[in-house]
């Protein structure tokens, strides 16, 4: 009975024991702050917001230049090597691009400077002065980082723009910020030419590729533009060095176009203290960070989850290892089959991922498994349910020595996906599903640090510490900023609700950026300054506080629309809720307040479908066609009613009809972000005729 105690009960106790203690853990503490009234929380580990993590660092430039210093022969910059480019044609026609990519070349801290340096310097002899504005108009590679960096060293202010972004919103955001030089890709470059005649200030492209195309000759002389390679401005800089410029704290270093999920993109002002605060934060938060570790580097550097974790990973010594979504995995549409993706050659230990990315990974793990079937998948199941018994704090599972055994005979394989070492994933950009979370954190054998911040707050508002082992929520403030939760009555939400305050969140801190580019009235509407100094800015979300000072998100003011009969409808609540069915790829619910239901617009996942109409023996030409049976509607209608009682929604949140649609939604076709979140708006009008048909059916 002595053996027994000792060797069960005793490791038991103490594990309930210490996850008891994890649940109950402060992490965020009552604050008191200045301007409207609320409840507001700041970081259990600082009193006051953080604003640099270095001793005499007050700028990225600076940041940059120190880091170089310190880490000089260690590797910061890896780009993979093109062996070659082929054309794959499929039976029905279609041809794709493969790509057969090898090894990662690295610069180092030292030589990854000097080409800031001659950059900074090539850009100089150009002509651009530090007054004018440069933009970066490209996908998320080696020379964006240099070219970023070298715009800081002469205090030049960037203007970031998705590479994925429309003729309109491409036009406005040149436009607007008057922009004289354009770094940009071969493939942006020819969006370029084909829109030059509606650009006013252009005078300079720099194309980070060699190739150029054929008709840039074109604008160089109706529009009198200089078009240089990327190596030749590095070459005309090193020949012609410049003195450094740098940059004050206050001065804008960025001007980043948010994704126009709501219309055209506006354009959001952040300084070098900005974003140096919320790099500084994340410091203190993400366990371990140093030059043992390696970063796979793939999402769009135009949004400020990216940006600003790069900056994270050149502050601490890291490596950056370039790719791209189509190339990650070893099954990625873009790799050559028999090579390897970008994470099997990089063997990452860290990296960051937008939900869509996850859910991805967690769909594809599972057709992998169901394909499989019989015996494989019957362990698998197995595995999973003690893990997540484990995780959930039930005694199954639970010992080290289980997760071990189950690490190696079933995820050890799951985890080979993304290359085997990953120790930590930071998810931002949008919320993530609990149920994908538990199953990337078991499979992967990671946390998953899940944040909310806004462009408008460089990036920074809360975070999940890493052993805190909840799901659904955005974790504790930053230590750079407060988080205050106010009153909207209109939408029924109160600091003085039970059993937890809810209100719109609030987020004030040095990291809450200037304003809006050119729009002052949004400016003043959004952000306000209090009797203390402090800035604040209105996030629009809704959220609520748990007792141990932690954030969820759980509606958003813009998303909330009112039936005919008065009831109130969260859209992005309910379509969190309805994207956990397996046959749903993406979703869009429409609320009409000439109506007492709702309807949705669903992009059904084509091997989820495919595989259960075989399996039901439905006969179908192809996938559009399968789409369009009244058995595929019912099944799939029947599918995400099931998730919505699961969620507990109310009958009159749930769609009652829906159209299946065929065609993912991508950032190419403009009806998603380059952050995956659908424009609501676009898509709205995309659809009308069958919406219309829905409400009329």
């Amino acid at each position: 009975m002595n053996a027994y105690i000792v060797g069960v009960l005793v490791p038991l106790v103490v594990t309930v024991l210490l996850r008891n203690a994890k649940n109950s853990k402060k992490r965020g503490l009552l604050a008191d702050v200045g301007g409207e009234p609320g409840y507001a929380i700041r970081n259990h580990r600082f009193t006051s917001p953080v604003q640099t993590a270095w001793e005499g660092i007050s700028t990225l430039a600076e940041l940059f230049e120190h880091s170089c210093e310190q880490y000089r022969d260690k590797y910061l910059l890896g780009t993979r090597e093109l062996i070659s480019r082929e054309v794959e044609v499929t039976e029905d026609g279609r041809s794709f691009e493969k790509l057969h990519l090898g090894d990662y070349e690295w610069l180092t801290y030292g030589r990854a400077f000097e080409a800031v340096c001659n950059f900074a310097s090539g850009l100089a002899q150009l002509g651009h002065r530090k007054e004018e504005r440069a933009a970066i108009f490209a996908d998320t590679r080696e020379e964006w980082f240099i070219a970023l960096q070298g715009c800081f060293r002469r205090n030049v202010t960037v203007v970031t723009i998705y590479a994925s972004l429309g003729e309109e919103a491409l036009c406005h955001s040149l436009n607007e910020t008057e922009v004289t030089t354009v770094i940009c890709g071969c493939k942006e470059l020819k969006k370029l030419i084909e829109i030059s005649e509606q650009l006013d200030t252009v005078k300079r492209v720099i194309c980070m590729d060699d190739e150029i195309p054929s008709n840039a000759s074109y604008v160089e002389q109706s529009k009198s533009w200089t078009i240089t390679s990327f190596g030749d401005v590095e070459s005309l800089g090193r020949e012609n060095p410049v003195d450094a410029d740098l940059p004050l704290p206050a001065d804008i270093a960025v001007i980043m176009y948010t994704s126009g999920s709501t219309g055209l993109p506006k354009g959001v002002m952040m300084t070098h203290a900005n974003v140096l605060a919320t790099v500084s934060a994340v410091m203190t938060i993400v366990p371990g960070l140093g030059s043992k570790d390696i970063y796979m580097a793939y999402l769009p550097m135009a949004h400020i989850l990216e940006l600003a974790a790069e900056n994270v990973m050149a502050a601490v010594g890291s490596a950056i290892g370039y790719g791209s979504p189509l190339t990650l995995t070893d099954t990625s549409s873009k790799i050559k089959k028999g090579t390897k993706g970008d994470a099997t050659v990089l063997l990452p230990t860290l990296m960051t991922a937008v939900p869509a990315i996850l859910d991805r990974v967690r769909d594809g793990v599972l057709k992998k498994v169901n394909a499989k079937g019989g015996l494989a998948k019957k362990f698998f199941d197995v595995a999973y349910t003690r893990r997540l018994s484990a995780v959930n704090g039930s005694w199954f599972g639970a010992f080290g020595p289980e997760k071990a055994i189950w690490n190696f005979l079933v995820f050890k394989k799951v985890r080979a996906i993304l290359g085997g070492r990953i120790r930590f994933v930071l998810s931002g950009g949008a919320p993530l599903s609990g149920d994908t979370q538990r199953f990337i954190n078991i499979c992967l054998g990671a946390p998953i640090g899940q944040g909310y911040g806004l462009t408008e707050t460089s990036a920074g508002a809360t975070f999940s510490e890493v052993d805190d082992t909840s799901v659904g929520r955005v974790g504790a403030p930053l230590p750079c900023s407060f988080i205050k939760l106010i009153d909207w009555p209109e939408g029924g939400y109160l600091t003085s609700d039970s059993p937890m305050p809810r209100g719109e969140i609030v987020v004030g801190g040095p990291n809450v950026t200037v304003g809006y580019f050119k729009n002052e009235e949004k400016t003043k509407e959004l952000y306000k300054v209090d009797e203390r100094g402090m800035r604040w800015y209105y996030t629009g979300d809704i959220g609520q506080f748990h007792a141990d000072g932690c954030l969820e998100i759980i509606d958003r003011k813009i998303d909330i629309v009112k039936l005919q009969h008065g009831e109130y409808v969260s859209l992005g609540k309910v379509e969190a809720a309805l994207l956990v069915s397996p046959y749903v790829d993406n979703i869009m619910l429409h609320a009409n307040p000439f109506h007492s239901y709702c309807v949705a617009l669903l992009v059904a996942s084509q091997h989820t479908v495919e595989d259960w109409a075989s399996k039901q023996g439905i006969p179908f030409t192809d996938f559009a066609d399968l789409c369009e049976k009244a058995e595929t509607k019912k099944e799939l209608l029947a599918s995400i009613q099931k998730e919505a009682k699961r969620a507990q929604l109310q009958k009159f949140e749930i769609p009652i009809k829906i159209k299946v649609l065929s065609e993912p939604w991508t950032p190419e076709s403009g009806l998603v972000t380059a952050a995956f979140k659908i424009k609501r708006e676009i898509i709205r009008k995309a659809f009308s005729e069958e919406l219309s048909e829905l409400y009329a059916s």
